[in-house]
């Protein structure tokens, strides 16, 4: 098809690309939640303290770095299933052992085995974002880049249901091994989609040499635009979402230090997660079709930050049910909608020739803060107090909005 062909809003919606969007997000979120939420959640209830589960960010490095082995990935095809399929289907095999094989372990006994195991299971994923990063764009003409990327993210988001609410409220009623794998087995909707799918280019052409996979991607994307555009990129990929990572970096921890039960937490704040995704994932839709991507970061920026001080506000008030409700359905909402823009900036920005690395380091850049600055949260924390930290947070999300003016200048609105 036309890949630059505008689209009435019913082709976009009604078509198989989207369906498959669902799953690449879907599977693409849950090993993310499980170290982000359900982890954290385990470890405190453990009684493993703020400073070292803060400290846990760390196993999560490999998210940072995997444009390192993404050439990899790029120039070998797997004996089966083709270029991206191949991988898909390894990655998510390891990641559903990795996940089941955490709650056999003993924090108390063996902290230092948790942290091995949680890394493994980050490189893991990190590995099957790649592909899945990938995968999508090729398989998306560029019209659809916003609403893919839209639905993607919210599908994403919905994830984090099922290790951050259906896991947390197992928990209060199984031992945490059974909890681990029956979050495991839902890395079976990955490995479907994998199986049944097509690949996204009948006939990949592949780098020649691992040299021309490695080199490429890096000097096209500094030839297209010059160096000091080519940073300031890099900077805002960095910066825009600085301050909402960090404030979400020890939100299972935060709720239960601020005296909700677990199963307060699973039942209230992900049932508005889930509502607000749902709800987002349709305004989404209706607004990445018709709003351009440069606007939507604008506006969904500024959403992050506000949605921000929710979290400042419902720790000044204490386990109020309604607020807790209010603050995860806010942030689920304007904070999923500000990824999706953000993602599609990322996706707009590569070329489709080199999308494996260029993305890989594009969305590496974007998780820096979630794993080295969300490594402190927890000792800024105890020093300062949640309130203070949140303020913090809100502070440390003005510089991305700012770098907008250079990189995505709400002037130039029709860019898509």
């Amino acid at each position: 098809m036309d890949r630059t062909r505008k689209e009435t809003f019913k082709e976009a919606i009604l078509n198989r690309r989207m369906l498959i969007c669902v799953f690449t997000g879907f599977t693409s979120g849950l090993p993310l939640y499980v170290l982000f939420q359900l982890v954290p959640g385990w470890l405190r209830v453990e009684g493993v303290g703020l400073a070292e589960i803060g400290f846990f960010a760390l196993v999560q490095f490999p998210y940072t770095w995997k444009f390192l082995w993404s050439p990899f990935m790029d120039r070998f095809t797997l004996p089966f299933l083709g270029h991206r399929r191949g991988w898909m289907l390894v990655t998510q095999l390891l990641l559903l052992v990795s996940i089941a094989a955490l709650g056999f372990i003993r924090p108390d006994l063996n902290l230092w085995l948790v942290a091995y195991l949680s890394a493994a299971v980050a490189f893991f994923s990190a590995s099957q974002d790649i592909v899945l990063d990938a995968y999508r764009r090729e398989l998306l003409p560029d019209v659809e880049l916003g609403l893919g990327n839209s639905i993607h993210v919210q599908a994403y988001r919905l994830s984090g249901l099922v290790p951050g609410a259906l896991g947390l409220i197992l928990a209060d009623y199984f031992d945490w091994h059974i909890v681990f794998v029956i979050i495991a087995a839902f890395m079976l909707v990955g490995i479907i989609m994998t199986l049944v799918i097509d690949e996204a280019i009948a006939e990949p052409t592949p780098p020649q040499t691992l040299r021309n996979a490695v080199i490429d991607p890096f000097r096209d994307f500094i030839g297209r635009s010059g160096l000091w555009p080519a940073m300031l990129v890099l900077a805002f990929l960095f910066f825009y979402k600085l301050g909402d990572n960090m404030a979400t970096a020890l939100q299972t921890p935060f709720f239960i230090d601020v005296g909700f039960t677990l199963t307060q937490i699973g039942a209230i704040a992900k049932s508005a997660g889930l509502i607000a995704a749902i709800v987002g994932g349709m305004v989404g839709g209706l607004v990445m079709v018709k709003l351009p991507i440069n606007r939507a970061l604008w506006l969904f920026g500024v959403v992050q930050i506000v949605s921000i001080l929710g979290f400042a506000v419902l720790a000044e008030l204490g386990p109020n049910p309604w607020m807790l409700g209010v603050v995860v359905a806010f942030e689920y909402l304007g904070v999923g909608l500000g990824s999706a823009a953000l993602i599609a900036f990322m996706a707009r920005t590569t070329n489709p020739a080199f999308a494996a690395t260029q993305l890989a380091l594009f969305t590496a850049l974007a998780s820096v803060p979630r794993v080295f600055a969300n490594a402190v949260t927890g000792v800024i924390v105890e020093t300062t107090g949640w309130t203070n930290f949140f303020l913090l947070c809100t502070a440390l999300a003005v510089p991305g909005m700012l770098l907008l003016f250079k990189v995505a200048p709400w002037k130039e609105a029709r860019d898509d």
